[in-house]
């Protein structure tokens, strides 16, 4: 890591987990060991004036998670330049978003993305489009930094001479942290007089700057806070807020943090309300007393993450890649807290199920850059084995399909759209086993 580059902070963080990995630390969180999330503020509730929202803008920035390549969907490059309407791109989006707000309020509103040794290039290229995005001298982005990945069976760092960069990894979202102090961004947002950041994942667009949580984060004097969804019985997975209780604070317990035998409590929407959207807000000032204190080790839980050296190839080598998520440091923050937000600030794309469903006619894309749903969103399930890659999916699906009446699509087997159509009620398209099927442009699909 040092021959490559990698900053001493970064490889102190490393370290500290690798010693963890060798111990046999899991990370796991029992359920006999926390309470459930409770009597937590919710946004719905907020009102605060245009003078407060604009007096916590002043000193907001925004930051978007970027260092995803999609290689769930077979991309090979940053997940936020799909297309998400006509010509326009998460990131455009994203760009359109904070161009409004800043607009409206006069606020300065600085946005950076945090990019891989991967997506960087991508991305800055795509910004180009934006000349008015950058605010002063800060960077459109940092990059987060990386870490090798680690042979399943010695835990040694793989060797992959096919493509020595499959060798690299990033360190997971956790290193946000990490990232912004060795990049100096996090002293250069304070040096301009900016105290509060909101986080998110760039392939999420429901997650758009909001003067009003802005006003409350500032007026909380909370040092870091989460936003949390309620619960449904479609998200039984992914990570939830507990309460701690040998101490009170919040902790973030991941679905791979989860003992199998707590897991019917885990996954129980009555029990565990809350799920966590991965948006977050934190004082800078905080954060850098913080990463002074612990000597740039901020200490966030370990995560082992089993793969292979080569994602395309299932028979490379084992390997174990070290990662940590930001949202667990919620319980290093004395005075941590959360937030009940609307279902409309999560809307991410992980699937082409997901993509589907934004680039629909059940999302309006308004003038300020939020994509808002004018009817209940239905449920999209595409069959993997023809939909899963990007470029499959673009060439069966070409044009955006209409959904706004649809309660639910299923498409099973070597199906393709040949152009826009419209779903009404709960339907499922079939092709024969063996055998493909097209759908007109123009078809009206109904339930039975």
């Amino acid at each position: 890591m040092h021959t490559a580059g990698v900053p001493q902070q970064a490889i102190d963080v490393f370290s500290d987990f690798y010693a963890q990995l060798e111990s046999g630390a899991s990370g796991a969180i029992r359920e006999s060991d926390v309470d459930p999330l409770r009597d937590i503020d919710a946004v719905a509730d907020l009102a605060f004036s245009p003078e407060e929202a604009r007096a916590a803008a002043q000193v907001t920035a925004i930051v978007k998670l970027n260092g995803g390549l999609g290689t769930s969907m077979g991309m090979d490059r940053a997940k936020s330049l799909l297309r998400v309407r006509e010509d326009a791109t998460f990131l455009d989006i994203i760009a359109r978003q904070v161009t409004y707000v800043r607009e409206n309020l006069g606020a300065r509103l600085p946005l950076l993305f945090m990019d891989s040794f991967r997506t960087r290039d991508d991305t800055l290229a795509a910004l180009v489009r934006h000349p008015d995005l950058a605010y002063g001298d800060l960077p459109l982005d940092f990059l987060q930094n990386r870490e090798p990945k680690l042979r399943a069976d010695t835990l040694a760092p793989v060797d992959w001479p096919d493509d020595p960069s499959l060798e690299w990894c990033p360190p997971g979202h956790g290193d946000l942290y990490t990232a912004l102090q060795t990049s100096g961004v996090l002293d250069r947002l304070i040096g301009e007089g900016f105290r509060y950041v909101s986080v998110s994942n760039s392939d999420n667009l429901g997650a758009a700057p909001d003067p009003q949580m802005m006003a409350w984060f500032a007026q909380s004097g909370a040092p870091y806070a989460a936003e949390v969804c309620e619960r449904t019985p479609a998200d039984v997975k992914g990570g939830h807020l507990v309460v701690r209780k040998r101490d009170g604070r919040l902790v973030l317990r991941e679905t791979a943090q989860t003992a199998a035998e707590d897991e019917q409590y885990a996954t129980d929407p009555q029990r565990h309300r809350y799920f966590h959207t991965n948006n977050l807000w934190f004082d800078l000032v905080r954060l850098r007393e913080v990463l002074n204190e612990r000597r740039g080790v901020i200490g966030l839980p370990l995560i082992r993450n089993e793969k292979t050296v080569d994602p395309t190839d299932p028979s490379s080598p084992k390997v174990v890649q070290i990662e940590s998520a930001m949202g667990a440091a919620v319980e290093v923050f004395d005075g941590a807290t959360a937030i009940e937000v609307p279902r409309s600030r999560f809307l991410p794309v992980k699937t082409t199920n997901d993509l589907a469903l934004l680039r629909s006619d059940v999302y309006e894309l308004g003038a300020d850059g939020r994509l808002r749903a004018g009817s209940a969103a239905p449920l999209v399930s595409l069959d993997r084995d023809y939909f899963t890659r990007i470029a499959d999916f673009e060439r069966r699906v070409p044009e955006p399909l209409s959904l706004v009446r649809a309660t639910r699509l299923r498409v099973e087997g070597d199906v393709s759209f040949e152009g826009a159509a419209t779903v009404i009620g709960d339907v499922t398209v079939t092709a024969p086993q063996g055998e493909s099927r097209n759908v007109a442009a123009g078809t009206v699909l109904r339930a039975g």
